[in-house]
């Protein structure tokens, strides 16, 4: 190893770094990078610090100089301004001028002869004005002139001030600088991949009749409906041809009846497989005018790609080797023991055809991305090749750098990461089972106070078509408005399984927390105008969240105290906006509870004198409070929850009249 002894500088501990930067950390079109580092050196010499930071590939660094912190950690950041790949670094070095001026001070603050210092500073300034531009030249040598005079109070009075020291800072020597021997990755995605709003359908229960097979041009119908509500993404289980050998039936019987649909998961028919449309559905023309009318309601179609097949999926005969075959020559069904899908086929990735195999699933998601498709969620990837998600969307995401990947995968908490590090621009979380207050409050710390934010973009589910969770089943419609406001506030992207969801739908099968006479296996005719439906607030939740951009982020969260455990309490605010949201929220389906709130009035700059307005957005009520301390009490029959905007600068009486 080549080692130039004249580098002093350490430089330690850089973040955001996942792996030792083997994979990139993640952010948006106009988000932040805040970069940290350990930078220090031996003895007591000045040390400073940079941010290195480009687009991969450009020639070109940019610089940005780092602030120190404490205990020699050093903070920089810089904003993505593009979709693509960018790389960071950090170098630091010692700056001699700095050390000149700090030691020159000290011997002057204890009487010593500095005439010597001086003649040293000249040096080091001489040194500079060789680097130094020509418009700066002359400024140099006047300095220089000054420090060699005879008036030592003006020499002195110059070689301390922050004029020289800007001067100086211009033209810094990095020819002993340490340059961190790694450069990190941030991978950047559009927007939408930080802040959407999920609405999950089966298109073929959109009929008017349930004897009727719903299509895309039914679909089609609703789309301004649920553009209305403030959906932007429109996720549809599998369109594909559905299998018939094994076809599961009503409440997932492993004997179907006719009539019965199957599961749209059981992928693969005689009419095609995973570049076919199930023909009940239309054609691809249709869905090509499902995805237009999307696009004109401010709407994308997510699509789902769930690498499996039924039995009758062409690729068991075109391509029999992808597929695990039992001793006795019978055909490996997918299974999670005691559990049978005796309806699918997994793909086996141990093939030793495995290159032909990622190919062709690839082209499968390019054949869509050609039809129009920017968004898929993608089902149980945890049951696939890691190595293979990490290459594919790699090579997707070269191409079509817009491309938004949802991992659906409720698997251990390691292997989530992975699939985040690998590349899912979001993932399904554990949200659906936290429900305590402690449950909470850990879970979003784990996800937005430690290394997992920089990787892992939450997507918060209250429910799916595959879970019915207890708290759903037994908490009424309270506990429904109550996982509504927290997925939607918590994480920036939440979705609902929406019919199921909306119209309060909680019969579960005994014992489970699965659907009773779940929408998998058979159609449904939804009766939209249910009493007590929540599509009305659905919709004042959405806007509230369209509305405020504080809303729009995750890892701004702040919890707040309260003194009930029922009651959980959290703020978060916009960069630039000087407004922010505080929701408070009862967790009991059951009981009303209430509480004292404490709010940090000294960083909103607000006195304990002064009142300031709150305005709850969800029952349009306003408030004016004063102090950091406040009673909150919540009913959960009434409404369970409130989203309060305080107005934080609101000062003269005639501000609360115009908002009152």
């Amino acid at each position: 190893m080549i080692v130039d002894g004249r580098k002093r500088v350490v430089i330690e501990n850089i973040t955001p770094q996942i792996n030792c930067g083997r994979f990139p950390a993640k952010r948006v079109v106009g988000e932040k990078v805040q970069v940290q580092a350990d930078v220090f050196s031996d003895g007591h010499d000045q040390v400073l610090a940079s941010l290195l930071y480009r687009k991969t590939g450009a020639r070109k660094w940019n610089q940005v100089a780092m602030q120190p912190l404490v205990n020699d950690r050093w903070q920089a950041e810089f904003v993505i301004n593009e979709i693509s790949e960018y790389e960071f670094t950090v170098q630091g070095w010692i700056d001699h001028f700095r050390t000149w001026q700090k030691d020159l001070f000290k011997k002057y603050d204890d009487g010593q002869n500095i005439d010597v210092d001086l003649m040293v500073g000249v040096n080091l300034l001489k040194e500079i004005n060789e680097r130094a531009k020509k418009a700066d030249k002359k400024k140099f040598e006047k300095f220089i002139s000054v420090l060699e005079g005879e008036d030592k109070s003006e020499a002195i009075g110059l070689a301390l001030s922050e004029e020289i020291r800007e001067l100086t800072d211009k033209y810094p020597d990095h020819n002993r600088a340490t340059i961190y021997s790694k450069t990190m990755k941030i991978v950047v995605d559009r927007p939408k991949a930080l802040f959407s709003t999920w609405y999950e359908m089966f298109p073929r229960s959109t009929a008017d009749d349930s004897k009727k097979h719903g299509t895309f041009k039914y679909c089609q119908q609703k789309i301004p409906e649920i553009a209305g509500m403030g959906f932007d993404v429109l996720y549809l289980p599998p369109i594909h041809p559905i299998g018939r050998t094994n076809r599961k039936g009503k409440n997932n019987n492993p004997k179907s009846k006719k009539g019965d649909p199957g599961s749209p998961w059981a992928i693969g028919s005689k009419e095609g497989g995973h570049m076919a449309i199930h023909p009940e559905l239309g054609t691809l023309e249709d869905f090509k005018e499902l995805i237009k009318t999307a696009g004109e309601h401010g709407m994308e179609i997510a699509m789902d790609i769930a690498f499996q097949c039924s039995p009758d999926h062409p690729y068991l005969k075109e391509h029999p080797e992808w597929f695990k075959r039992r001793p006795d020559g019978s055909i490996q069904f997918a299974e999670n023991p005691p559990k049978k899908y005796e309806d699918i086929v997994p793909i086996n990735f141990e093939t030793e055809n495995w290159e032909e195999l990622w190919k062709e699933l690839k082209d499968v998601i390019a054949y869509w991305i050609d039809k129009g498709i920017r968004i898929f969620r993608v089902d149980n990837p945890h049951t696939k090749s890691l190595a293979f998600w990490e290459w594919v969307i790699l090579e997707i995401k070269t191409e079509y750098p817009d491309i938004i990947f949802l991992s659906e995968a409720f698997t251990r908490p390691k292997l989530m990461y992975r699939l985040a590090k690998a590349g899912f621009t979001q993932s399904y979380t554990y949200f659906t089972w936290r429900n305590s207050k402690h449950e909470i409050l850990h879970y979003m710390n784990e996800l937005t106070k430690t290394e997992v934010a920089e990787f892992l973009r939450p997507n918060f589910w209250p429910n799916t078509p595959d879970i019915l969770p207890e708290y759903l089943q037994y908490g009424g419609r309270p506990a429904f408005i109550i996982k509504l406001i927290l997925a939607a506030t918590l994480s920036s992207n939440y979705g609902i399984y929406g019919p199921a969801f909306e119209l309060l739908v909680n019969e579960a099968l005994p014992g489970r927390e699965e659907y009773l006479d779940s929408e998998k296996y058979e159609i449904k005719n939804w009766n939209y105008k249910v009493k007590g439906n929540l599509r009305e607030l659905i919709g004042i939740i959405n806007k509230i969240r369209k509305d405020n951009p504080a809303l729009q982020a995750t890892r701004n969260i702040r919890f707040l105290p309260v003194d009930n455990e029922y009651l959980l309490a959290f703020e978060k605010s916009a960069d630039g906006d000087t407004d922010t949201i505080i929701v408070i929220v009862n967790l009991s389906p059951y009981h009303k509870h209430s509480g004292w709130l404490e709010l940090p009035l000294d960083e909103w700059g607000i006195s304990e004198s002064q009142t300031f307005l709150v305005h709850d957005l969800i029952a349009k009520d306003k408030y004016v409070w004063q102090g950091r301390r406040n009673y909150i009490e919540i009913n959960p029959h009434s409404m369970p929850g409130h989203i309060f905007k305080v107005h934080r600068k609101l000062r003269r009486e005639s501000d609360f009249d115009y908002y009152m």
